[in-house]
C-alpha cells in the first residue's frame, strides 16, 4: 500500500494526448517523514507507521511534540497508515511511488457550513404553499411525539443542526498526472474541503 499526505490547492482541467479533457483536483505535496513505527508486539498493540507532514513555526510547537519529532522536522500534523513494506523512522515518503493511472482512495474534511435547517441539511421539501399556511416554506413539520416512543423525540431524528466539517472518503479516483518537480499530484474528480485542506491519499 502506498500513501501520501498533501493539501488541496484548487481544481483545474488537464488535456491528455488524445485531446480528452479531465477535471482534476491539484494537491500540493510537501515534506512527509516517518516519525514513529508502531508494532503489534509493543504497548501500541497494532502495526502502523506515523508520518509527519506540513511545517509550522518552532515557537508554536509544544515540548512533547518537539521531543517526539526530534530533528526530523517542525511538522504541522501527523497521520497514521498501514503500509505493506517495512519502514523505519526517518524514511521520506514522496511522489515517486505514484504514477498516472493509479486508483486511489482520498480522505479529507469537508467545508463547514455552520447551523443549517432541514431543507439544506437533509433535503426536506418544507411545508405546503397553499392558502392558510404562513411562514412554513422551510419548516420541518411534525417530529413525532405522543403517539410514539413515550412522547419523546426518537434518537437520530433528522433535524436542523451543524452541517459540514465531516471526514469524507472518496474511493476509486484516478491519478491523472504526477509532477515530482513541483511537488503536485493531479487527481481526477472533486475532493471534499476548502483550499488548504489536508488530504490523505492511499493507493494499492
Amino acid at each position: 500500500m502506498k500513501f501520501i499526505v498533501g493539501t488541496k490547492v484548487n481544481m483545474t482541467q488537464i488535456f491528455d494526448e488524445t485531446g480528452r479533457v479531465h477535471p482534476v483536483t491539484v494537491l500540493k505535496i510537501g515534506k512527509v517523514v516517518v516519525t514513529q513505527v508502531k508494532d503489534a508486539t509493543t504497548k501500541d498493540g497494532y502495526t502502523a507507521v506515523q508520518v509527519g507532514f506540513g511545517e509550522r513555526k518552532v515557537k508554536n510547537i509544544n515540548k512533547p511534540a518537539k521531543g517526539h519529532n526530534k530533528d526530523l522536522g517542525n511538522f504541522s500534523g501527523t497521520k497514521e497508515f498501514k503500509p505493506d513494506t517495512e519502514m523505519k523512522v526517518g524514511d521520506i515518503v514522496d511522489l515517486s511511488t505514484f504514477a498516472a493511472g493509479d486508483m486511489v482512495t482520498v480522505s479529507s474534511i469537508s467545508k463547514g457550513k455552520g447551523f443549517q435547517g432541514v431543507v439544506k441539511r437533509h433535503g426536506f421539501h418544507g411545508g405546503p404553499r397553499s392558502h392558510g399556511q404562513k411562514h412554513s416554506e422551510r419548516e420541518p413539520g411534525s417530529i413525532g411525539g405522543a403517539g410514539r416512543d413515550g412522547g419523546r423525540v426518537a434518537k437520530g431524528k433528522r433535524m436542523a443542526g451543524r452541517m459540514g466539517s465531516d471526514v469524507i472518503t472518496t474511493k476509486g479516483l484516478t491519478v491523472i498526472k504526477v509532477s515530482p518537480e513541483s511537488g503536485e499530484l493531479f487527481i481526477r474528480g472533486a475532493i471534499a474541503g476548502r483550499r488548504g485542506t489536508t488530504v490523505s491519499v492511499v493507493g494499492k
